[in-house]
């Protein structure tokens, strides 16, 4: 997914990221909107997760979207 069809799909995709990541705050999702690289480092400071296993996840979510 290019960043035009994330930032166009963007409501979904913080509803499942809400879903997911429940120690995600609106505010850092909304920070990271649209840009996938601070997205994960967002995810990946919070979560304690490896760039691997988050990129991962968010292959997921974008997949189901």
């Amino acid at each position: 997914m290019n960043r035009d069809q994330i930032e166009g799909k963007w409501t979904e995709i913080k509803g499942k990221l809400r879903e997911t990541y429940g120690e995600l705050s609106d505010d850092e999702i909304e920070e990271a909107k649209g840009d996938r690289e601070q997205l994960e480092g967002k995810l990946q400071q919070k979560t304690g997760k490896t760039k691997e296993q988050i990129r991962a996840t968010v292959d997921d979510i974008l997949a189901k979207i």
